[in-house]
């Protein structure tokens, strides 16, 4: 990611859009990584407290995605973005694409 990391959203920042490596499979790997390291709390420790953490966990990540992340790469980046969304899947290669707005996926008569 180098000069594209960033932690939160700054309406105010624009940074390149990342495709490349692993990026290319998944828009979101470190939300990714983080659930799998708290599945394998649950595994290692399955008790409720570690099951409760990740479906908080799972629950707060979506939200954030979904509500901010996403919202602001498609203001920020518009078409690259939703072409981007098209082919990653959102937290698992293939699931979770998105398709292009109506608006975009219109042709005039």
């Amino acid at each position: 990611m180098g000069a594209s990391w960033r932690i939160g959203v700054d309406p105010g920042e624009r940074t390149d859009l990342v495709t490349g490596g692993v990026f290319a499979h998944v828009r979101n790997p470190i939300f990714t990584a983080m659930t799998a390291a708290q599945a394998g709390v649950v595994l290692m420790a399955p008790t409720w407290v570690s099951v409760l953490a990740l479906i908080a966990l799972v629950a707060a990540v979506q939200l954030q995605v979904r509500a901010v992340e996403e919202p602001y790469l498609r203001g920020v980046h518009g078409a690259a973005y939703d072409a981007y969304a098209a082919r990653a899947g959102r937290f698992v290669p293939g699931i979770g694409r998105l398709t292009a707005p109506a608006s975009a996926e219109r042709t005039p008569a």
